[in-house]
């Protein structure tokens, strides 16, 4: 069975919040060529529903990186765990994207700056950086083996 999804806002509900709906969820193995079918899904349902946002390069590379370090980084490639996509639409026309592994976690905070001198030839950090840099907001949650990413319109 697949891990439920979290709600992409504070279960504390407030009249101002917007309404959301998810119009995706899938949970695929700990496995790089489980990325291309899962993310072809994913922009197919987007496309579909219309909230794409004119941007679906910045969403499908960001999807893209989230997808590799769930895989390789937090589940260590181990056939054995899964990840779990969820896509959520808002009311305001927003998307949230949500991947969720199976992994130890890691704080985002100790992350290095891949645009630095010292970094440039380092091979960590360049995907969350592309991640922050395509999507609107962007967060991480259950100690950074969830992370949230929101496109607005």
């Amino acid at each position: 069975m697949a891990p439920r999804a979290a709600n992409p806002h504070s279960s504390r509900a407030r009249s101002s919040s917007p309404k959301v709906k998810r119009i995706f969820s899938e949970a695929i193995p700990s496995a790089t060529h489980a990325v291309e079918p899962v993310v072809a899904r994913v922009l197919d349902v987007l496309g579909e529903s219309g909230c794409m946002n004119g941007q679906p390069e910045g969403i499908e590379l960001a999807l893209r990186e989230a997808l590799a370090n769930a895989i390789l980084h937090g589940n260590q490639g181990n056939p054995r765990k899964r990840v779990q996509v969820d896509c959520f639409q808002q009311d305001d026309a927003s998307i949230v994207l949500v991947v969720r592994d199976q992994g130890r976690g890691f704080d985002p905070a100790l992350l290095e700056d891949p645009t630095k001198s010292e970094n440039i030839y380092r091979a960590c950090g360049r995907g969350i950086f592309l991640i922050r840099h395509f999507m609107d907001e962007v967060r991480f949650l259950r100690g950074g083996r969830e992370i949230h990413m929101r496109k607005r319109p």
